[in-house]
């Protein structure tokens, strides 16, 4: 009987602790660790953060499902990882603490033959002082977070009606933070429903990011085709922003908010503040926080992970400069290079570079964006890992047969804006694949028939019967294999 333990329970741990229990018979156990009780389509919480959808639409009890699935659920951190075992045996084990109440504190030695790192990012708000829900900010990252911003945008439309001007800045929080699509359809959706209820006048909504060129997200901008033209997403983005009369400040990095005033410096090494009365910033990610050792009870934390706290796996870590950057330095296995039983999915894995171009400014202050691993790549990847994992099981030796390399993978991002069948729109945006190919594709560094962006009504439908879908799928019901990541 083999034991797999799946640390966390988002898009990429929860694909995968339903892929290998689909895979493998009750002989073999499953077993997800994860602090969170409910599982989460963040994808939605946009909506959330609108007062479109509540709570209920986005979560669902992780423990009914796993129930069902007969995996075994423990709520707890990951919080030490002894993939040699320890002196008096060589089982590999991940130390756990239980935050559930009756055990909270408990701690206890799971042992594995497989272990899937999954735990996805911590959201540092901490490396921007004055960021976050503890600061002065608010967030979109989490349901929890997306209700506190819907209660504070309330407050704010409230004192738009009453007379009362207001200024809105959306956008990322730290000078390498990622994610800068959530918070770009988030401005979207702000302006949707401020031209609603006619207060335009009373607003000002200002995007803050440190893209080097609008419609970066982070992958190096792209090429993409639309009416029959190509075009950049630099263009696309700004036309975007400007048909909702959204202005923007680009080559930002934020160091700190107070009250009521952003604090940045500019690629050109500037100083300068602005002045808001509602801001949703997205945070820097970092690692979970796992520490390593080996048997001999040394750490070899920085062995496993990087500086960030992301786990490495089979990708070329040599630092080169960006020129030097290829296709093959991604990982397509996600395996760790020193156990082979040990992998990373998602967010949880290290990028061995960034994917858009990295900019210092004279202060030594990088001001570019993280690579971006969420959504369809982590549910791609999880699968992968957990479909090798299966196969090596079966075969009674590590096999690698399935790969997913995000310079191979397409990826979709519907930026939606209102909500319902009749009123709101969307911008989708097409990409194949994430991470460019010079030497494939030496023109556009992608597949310009795949990579395409359309805005219209179509995409909006399409987001909603996505989310329809994948909640279904997450929640394990009839025929869920079917509906692909």
């Amino acid at each position: 009987m083999a034991k797999i333990v799946v640390l966390g329970a988002g898009i990429s741990g929860h694909t995968a602790a339903l892929t290998l229990r689909r895979a493998l018979n009750n002989s073999h156990e499953v077993i997800v660790v994860s602090p969170n009780r409910y599982y989460q389509w963040v994808p939605s919480n946009i909506w959330v953060g609108i007062g479109k959808m509540t709570r209920k639409n986005v979560i669902f009890e992780l423990s009914k499902v796993y129930k069902k699935q007969k995996i075994n659920f423990k709520r707890a951190l990951g919080k030490t990882i002894f993939p040699e075992g320890n002196a008096e045996n060589n089982k590999p084990y991940v130390l756990i603490e239980y935050v559930e109440e009756g055990k909270k504190g408990e701690t206890e030695k799971v042992e594995y033959d497989y272990l899937v790192n999954a735990t996805g990012p911590k959201l540092n708000f901490a490396a921007t002082p004055g960021l976050g829900l503890d600061g002065y900010t608010n967030s979109v990252c989490s349901f929890d977070h997306a209700e506190h911003a819907w209660d504070n945008l309330q407050k704010s439309l409230d004192k738009m009606s009453a007379g009362e001007k207001q200024r809105f800045v959306i956008g990322v929080g730290h000078p390498k933070a990622t994610c800068q699509g959530a918070a770009f359809e988030y401005a979207l959706n702000v302006a949707f429903e401020i031209n609603k209820r006619k207060l335009w006048d009373k607003a000002e909504i200002i995007w803050l990011t440190n893209e080097y060129e609008l419609g970066d997200f982070g992958m190096g901008g792209a090429f993409v085709k639309r009416g029959g033209y190509v075009t950049s997403t630099k263009i696309f983005t700004e036309s975007i922003l400007s048909e909702y009369g959204i202005s923007w400040i680009k080559r930002a990095g934020v160091t700190k908010v107070d009250q009521k005033t952003i604090h940045y410096e500019t690629l050109e090494g500037e100083q300068k503040t602005l002045d808001y009365d509602f801001a949703m910033l997205i945070p820097g990610f970092a690692g979970a926080g796992l520490n390593a050792f080996n048997k001999a009870g040394e750490d070899i934390t920085a062995k496993i992970f990087n500086p960030a706290g992301f786990m490495k796996v089979d990708a070329d870590y040599t630092a080169k400069p960006y020129e030097e950057w290829k296709a093959p330095d991604w990982p397509s296995t996600y395996q760790n290079p020193d156990y082979e039983n040990v992998f990373a999915a998602g967010i949880a894995f290290a990028p061995p570079h960034a994917i858009s171009k990295q900019f210092t400014n004279p202060n030594g202050m990088v001001i570019a964006p993280a690579p971006p691993r969420t959504g369809m790549p982590s549910g791609v990847i999880g699968k992968v890992i957990a479909q090798n994992i299966a196969l090596s099981i079966k075969k009674g030796e590590i096999t690698l047969k399935h790969r997913a390399s995000m310079t191979k993978m397409g990826a979709a991002c519907i930026v939606s804006a209102g909500y319902g069948l009749r009123k709101g729109s969307a911008a989708t945006l097409t990409v194949f694949p994430i991470v460019q190919d010079y030497e494939k594709y030496p023109t556009w560094g992608r597949n310009i028939n795949y990579t395409i962006g359309e805005p219209g009504l179509a995409g909006h439908w399409l987001k909603l019967i996505l989310h329809i879908a994948f909640m279904y799928k997450a929640k394990a019901k009839p025929f869920w294999f079917m509906i692909p990541e």
